[in-house]
């Protein structure tokens, strides 16, 4: 009777500890990820490609093109990346812009010393890569055009920024929360106020550009030429910091930023 008792007591500890031991492994407070959902996290990081971009030149068929009323020279680059919906990305829209660059129709003839008019244009467009962080990669498309006998040529520069998870370029539109125009382009407003009463921009006359890429100290909108200032003074840049953007922008579309403290 007395034995029996021992061995029931040392059975008793004997689950305890083990027990215990199970137990200090897994805190309480603490939870525990399964296999499952860690291997998930590790695909979708994973799966993010680290942009590697080079510059190219793209040979074109007609690098002069001609036509009756004269003939521009063309000069493009784009990029070649590790990402080859990228690159094709940026091939299709270069030949959509100037498809006549492209073409395998013969010019036509123009006597420019008999038509001194028609003269030579002349239309440059150069890709390059930006930045990449996390899931977002940013590129800008660069050009310039100058017509025949034009005071002046004419730059833009079109910010791309897209969507590595997603395979797809970000509109304005898909960043923004649902309903949050008005807000931004009262912030947008509020930070860039001197700038604008100096140009006699009225808070409702302001509207906000399509284009934009991430800076490193907040969203950076840009306007084209004329839009906002002189030829001049180039394409207009008006910057919403990062503070001013919690609850107006989808949390997956801004990059990790401090707490900022409101008041």
């Amino acid at each position: 009777m007395k034995k029996t008792r021992i061995n029931v007591l040392a059975t008793a500890i004997t689950t305890i500890l083990m027990v215990g031991a199970l137990t200090a492994c897994h805190p309480r407070n603490e939870p525990v990820e399964d296999a499952s959902t860690t291997q998930s996290k590790q695909k979708t990081t994973q799966s993010v490609p680290l942009i590697e971009s080079k510059s190219v030149v793209v040979n074109l068929p007609k690098p002069q093109a001609c036509e009756a009323e004269g003939c521009t020279q063309y000069s493009i680059q784009t990029v070649e990346t590790n990402v080859d919906w990228i690159n094709q990305y940026f091939l299709e829209r270069i030949k959509k812009a100037d498809p006549i660059a492209f073409s395998p129709e013969p010019n036509e003839k123009v006597d420019l010393a008999q038509n001194p008019e028609a003269g030579v244009g002349q239309s440059t467009t150069s890709v390059r890569y930006i930045s990449q962080w996390g899931h977002i990669a940013t590129f800008a498309i660069e050009s310039y055009t100058y017509a025949v006998h034009a005071a002046h040529g004419m730059s833009h520069v079109e910010y791309v920024n897209f969507d590595l998870n997603e395979k797809k370029r970000l509109a304005l539109q898909d960043v923004l929360v649902k309903g949050a125009d008005a807000k931004v382009l009262s912030a947008l407003f509020d930070s860039n106020s001197i700038w604008l009463d100096n140009h006699d921009i009225e808070r409702g006359k302001l509207q906000l550009s399509d284009n934009f890429y991430y800076g490193g100290n907040g969203i950076v909108f840009v306007y084209p030429l004329y839009e906002l200032a002189s030829y001049a003074e180039g394409m207009p840049e008006l910057k919403l910091p990062y503070y001013s953007v919690k609850g107006l922008f989808k949390p997956e579309y801004l990059p990790n930023l401090p707490n900022y403290e409101t008041k």
